[in-house]
């Protein structure tokens, strides 16, 4: 049986473990137990993961800028998907925005992660082509991704 709860600190481990697992891109400081870690402080009531047995199986890391919704990271567990764990987990996430007052939802997804784009656009994520997503590091990062060829 699938259960959902908020994300804590204490499933930081087991969450990096499935990000790293479903390729989610990462660094080592704002993926790392001190960076979760702020960001779970800095929003408590909207990131959730799904158990199993008390295993995580899937988790939603998601806040919000008091403007704007962002979904972070993302993922199921391979042997855990299509039983609509990740529909919740996005309705969960959602709706703990809604309740604080966001009325809008961002989130990155790789070109090259067919399966996730394909979930996102079933969840009702547009694709905006009129935006250029920009990045600039405020510290130097490791990234922790194996498929990262750098440009």
């Amino acid at each position: 049986m699938i259960e959902y709860r908020l994300m804590t600190i204490d499933d930081y481990k087991q969450c990096y473990d499935l990000w790293i697992l479903c390729g989610n891109g990462l660094n080592d400081k704002d993926d790392s137990v001190e960076g979760i870690d702020k960001y779970l402080k800095r929003n408590p009531t909207t990131s959730f993961v799904a158990t199993c047995e008390g295993k995580v199986v899937g988790c939603i890391l998601c806040g919000h800028d008091g403007r704007r919704g962002i979904i972070q990271h993302a993922c199921v567990s391979p042997d855990n998907r299509r039983m609509k764990i990740g529909n919740r987990l996005v309705e969960l996430a959602l709706e703990a925005l809604k309740d604080e007052g966001i009325n809008k939802v961002l989130l990155v997804a790789f070109k090259k992660n067919e399966g996730g784009n394909a979930f996102w656009e079933s969840q009702g994520f547009t694709l905006r082509e009129d935006l250029n997503y920009r990045n600039k590091a405020l510290a130097e990062m490791v990234r922790i991704d194996p498929d990262y060829v750098k440009e």
